[in-house]
């Protein structure tokens, strides 16, 4: 079993709070990553409905905030639909995936995970009058 750290940062130079999670399998795939990374972070929401949701890509009917995503009415996320919008959020470019200094760029592409594996979701941000 290793640990893999998540960390999230923006091309606007924002770094979020580092976050870890237990993998039993040695290689994962990115799509598989980022399906475990979703779920649990929608588990973790969903047993506390706070105010705000902190995850990978905004819900459906959320708001982005200073503090994460608001949803218009406090509600179960669907870790199905969460993942869905994962997805697809990198297959647009939404995101870019660094696993240590190695960007992963295909979603079926396997994935070495040593002990203190880091891997960092960049956000990608638009500029602004772009």
């Amino acid at each position: 079993m290793t640990t893999v750290t998540f960390v999230d940062e923006t091309t606007a130079g924002t770094r979020g709070d580092a976050w870890a999670l237990d993998i039993a399998e040695e290689r994962l795939t990115l799509r598989e990553l980022i399906r475990r990374r979703v779920f649990q972070e929608v588990a973790e929401y969903n047993a506390r409905t706070p105010e705000f949701f902190r995850g990978l890509v905004q819900p459906t009917d959320a708001e982005r905030t200073l503090n994460g995503y608001a949803l218009r009415e406090r509600r179960r996320i669907d870790p199905e639909k969460q993942y869905g919008l994962a997805v697809a959020a990198f297959g647009r470019n939404g995101f870019l995936v660094l696993v240590g200094d190695r960007q992963i760029e295909e979603l079926d592409e396997e994935i070495e995970l040593p002990l203190g594996t880091e891997v960092t979701f960049l956000k990608l941000v638009p500029l602004v009058g772009g």
